[in-house]
């Protein structure tokens, strides 16, 4: 599948900031199940653009203004070709021990309720077998609601409310897993939506768990599926602090607001030669 996306992130001051300092995971990777053909990221004010990795892996950018500004907007394109691999990540360095990934964070730490679901899946079988009951039990028991959290909200407080978005499936998902004693992490990304919505809200998250002879696993369970080719992963981290797409500070500005605009679209396979 071949998936065009362009992403942009508006951030308005009610002054010109006098500096901003902002660290962007924008940018993907190609693995055995996503190619990145083409892929850029711009700014629209003078800035100062920094590559380099995390200790993750991910691509990131850190971002310098070199003078005041009421206004950025950072914007990333590109095209992704994808291949289903049903959810097992292929062909990606780990630079870390799975093990890592059991590490609790305030994001992701369970409370006695969460600690009591996570359990209703350990007799389900195998490791395999525990994170597909977990995301099936997750997809059932929680209502996907807009606006209903915020990106402050606990594992713990959204498996409370019964209701979130896509973050909150994941950190939930993530600290019932790593309950079991299975190592797991959040993922930021993009979806391609089955119902042909082109332009999005904000991006995508999912999570993924360690799985001994099969590596890491996609797990979505905002959907009830393991990721497949609409799926374009971008950046990974212990919870979404650590995957954030943005995220930074301005000296100065006052209030400030923010506006994403977000197309992911399937582009029409090449035409086969004659």
């Amino acid at each position: 599948m071949r998936i065009r996306i362009d992403h942009a992130t508006t951030y308005a001051y009610a002054a010109p900031a006098r500096f901003i300092v902002q660290l962007l995971r924008l940018t993907p990777r190609s693995n055995e199940g996503q190619q990145v053909r083409a892929w850029g990221l711009e700014t629209d004010v003078d800035a100062r653009l920094r590559r380099s990795e995390d200790a993750f892996g991910n691509v990131v950018h850190a971002l310098y203004t070199e003078r005041p500004c009421d206004s950025l907007t950072v914007r990333v394109s590109g095209e992704v070709h994808t291949t289903d691999t049903a959810g097992v990540l292929k062909g990606v360095t780990e630079r870390l021990s799975p093990l890592v990934f059991l590490r609790e964070t305030p994001l992701t730490a369970p409370d006695a309720a969460l600690i009591d679901f996570a359990e209703t899946a350990r007799g389900a079988g195998g490791r395999l077998d525990q994170l597909h009951a977990l995301m099936a039990a997750l997809h059932g028991r929680m209502s996907f609601e807009v606006g209903a959290t915020d990106a402050g909200h606990t594992a713990a407080e959204a498996f409370a409310l019964g209701s979130g978005v896509c973050q909150d499936y994941a950190q939930i998902f993530i600290a019932a897993a790593r309950r079991l004693g299975i190592p797991a992490r959040y993922v930021s990304g993009h979806l391609l939506r089955h119902d042909g919505e082109v332009e999005q809200e904000a991006a995508h998250a999912w999570a993924e768990a360690f799985v001994e002879g099969l590596g890491w696993i996609g797990f979505d369970a905002a959907n009830g599926v393991c990721p497949g080719e609409a799926y374009v992963r971008v950046a990974a981290g212990l919870d979404s602090l650590g995957a954030s797409p943005v995220r930074g500070t301005s000296y100065g500005g006052g209030a400030e607001s923010l506006d994403v605009r977000l197309t992911v679209r399937a582009l029409a396979p090449p035409q086969q030669q004659q």
